[in-house]
């Protein structure tokens, strides 16, 4: 499997005691959100979705990307300012 350029790496940094993670590609997005993502909320969906629509070649992965963050920001994330 080819990665999409994701832009910049996005860092979420928990609000509780945790590990700052790094995405730096589309692929580790979508896994975590399938996989390690803390809520089940129409956020987490929402990102699903246009991740899912960007790595089809449907939707641009700036959409993803702004709605990984705004999942990040509901499940309880900070994400760095670059993102």
């Amino acid at each position: 499997m080819i990665e999409m350029h994701w832009g910049d790496p996005i860092t979420l940094y928990p609000t509780k005691d945790g590990v700052a993670e790094r995405f730096s590609t589309i692929e580790k997005a979508r896994h975590w959100l399938r996989r390690h993502w803390p809520t089940s909320d129409e956020a987490r969906q929402a990102a699903l979705e246009k991740i899912e629509s960007a790595m089809d070649c449907m939707s641009p992965v700036k959409d993803a990307r702004r709605a990984f963050v705004a999942a990040a920001l509901s499940a309880g994330f900070v994400p760095d300012r670059a993102s």
